[in-house]
């Protein structure tokens, strides 16, 4: 395990400037840029290296001996508005430009052996991130106090998997991949008096800490800070595992259909260092530090089925449906704290997430040394509206994406990808997920990139 630690470290030491925002829900909306042009479908063609991360049984689909696929995601997020609806009061979170994204590399390695092909590789699975900054409306109390503290997150899952295809038949593939995750997170919330109260009085508050701060004189509102403020290292982080299973079969000359099984992950509670801040209008900020863990947060199961038709000689159509069950996987978030100095605090986050059905559609087409790429995808939304917090914008549901690969000869290739989130817009005005004195209203559009490098030998 102190090599993989060493290997996710100098893997996200690569994440540059930024936060990552959610595409599909923390899921990534496709990975690597075949699938990613082609809507996100994966089920029943050959992605690539990225095969490990989907449907492993696809790694069999390939014709070249290796594969090496080297290359980066990149998503911006600088069309993220949060409104306060009472106030008109807007706040973007804080990225302008490309320059200042977030980048997740990706790299994969198959070889192929008579019926057997395997495979190892590293990438970002998912994550969220915003950045308010310290002086928007989210960093004010109920009572009109500017507190100066910071409203932001950051989470990143990696996946370091090793899979294998075997092909059965001449019409039978199956796979299998297994799979280190590693999760960060870095966290900055501040939480009104009003939503404290509600959290009490709906017993998502408990601890020995519980009456210290409601025996705080003018107590406007609680911060948690777990971050450490930097865009490599995470305030709390976990190793743990995950896996999926594939098959694909060859119903006829020119289609194909595969289907998938993620399981949900094995992670253990996210754990590190924290400061909570009591604000008071008598007192000021009571900063007290401890130790923190998020209990049991994991990604959740995915069943994927599809199909993949060859219309013709040079074009390929796709369509995927999948169903991910992010209900079992989050209900609530829930933080344990311990201050050095004793006292404890339980505080359970309500999500109540609903499980998705993303529907996938996608189409290649090949000219000459070029393969042109179109899709789209469609899935319910997960979130219920009175579950948001701004700094877990996971809203968006619908993606258009293209894409292209260019064959310099046999061995070379480069892929592109582009995936544009339409506008989604949510809205929040309930305890304990935002304060009544701010109740506000989401509006999230992204653009999503992806490149690699292919060299096949």
């Amino acid at each position: 395990m102190p090599q993989l630690h060493r290997l996710a470290l100098i893997f996200g030491a690569l994440c540059l400037a930024g936060q990552a925002n959610a595409t599909n829900v923390f899921r990534l909306e496709g990975y690597g840029p075949v699938s990613r042009g082609m809507g996100g479908t994966s089920a029943a063609y050959d992605v690539g290296s990225a095969a490990l991360v989907a449907n492993p049984a696809t790694l069999g689909l390939a014709t070249d001996t290796s594969r090496l696929d080297l290359g980066f995601d990149l998503v911006t997020t600088s069309r993220l508005k949060i409104t306060d609806t009472a106030t008109g009061e807007t706040v973007r979170s804080g990225h302008k430009d490309i320059t200042s994204a977030y980048f997740a590399p990706e790299a994969g390695y198959a070889r192929r052996s008579g019926n057997l092909t395997w495979g190892v590789g590293a990438y970002a699975g998912g994550g969220l991130g915003t950045q308010y900054g310290k002086s928007s409306f989210l960093s004010r109390t109920p009572g009109g106090i500017d507190t100066g503290l910071e409203n932001s997150s950051r989470l990143l899952v990696l996946q370091i998997p090793v899979g294998v295809s075997w092909e059965v038949n001449d019409r039978l593939t199956v796979g299998a991949a297994l799979e280190a995750m590693w999760t960060g997170l870095n966290l900055n919330l501040l939480l009104g008096v009003d939503q404290v109260g509600s959290l009490i009085g709906q017993n998502r508050a408990r601890g020995s800490l519980v009456p210290v701060l409601g025996g705080i004189p003018g107590l406007e509102g609680a911060h948690f800070s777990l971050s450490k403020g930097s865009d490599i290292h995470s305030g709390v982080e976990a190793w743990g595992w995950g896996g999926r299973f594939g098959m694909t079969y060859k119903a006829s000359e020119s289609t194909r259909v595969g289907a998938s099984y993620t399981l949900k992950s094995h992670l253990a509670d996210l754990k590190g260092r924290a400061r909570l801040t009591a604000i008071s209008s008598v007192a000021g900020q009571i900063p007290l530090s401890g130790d923190i863990s998020i209990v049991d947060f994991q990604m959740p199961s995915v069943l994927t089925a599809g199909v993949a038709h060859q219309a013709t000689e040079n074009l390929l159509l796709a369509a995927d449906v999948s169903y991910i069950g992010w209900k079992d996987a989050m209900k609530d978030i829930r933080v344990r704290y311990t201050a050095n100095g004793g006292g404890d605090l339980a505080i359970e986050l309500p999500q109540n997430y609903r499980d998705v059905t993303i529907l996938n559609l996608g189409a290649a087409y090949r000219i000459d040394r070029w393969t042109w790429r179109a899709g789209a995808s469609i899935s319910n939304q997960a979130i219920p509206d009175n579950m948001l917090f701004a700094v877990i914008p996971a809203t968006p549901t619908k993606h258009l994406s293209a894409g292209f690969s260019y064959d310099f000869d046999r061995a070379n290739a480069v892929n592109f990808a582009y995936s544009h989130a339409l506008k989604q817009t949510l809205s929040n005005s309930s305890l304990p997920n935002v304060s009544t004195a701010a109740p506000i209203r989401s509006e999230h559009t992204q653009d999503n990139f992806v490149f690699n490098y292919t060299h096949r030998f």
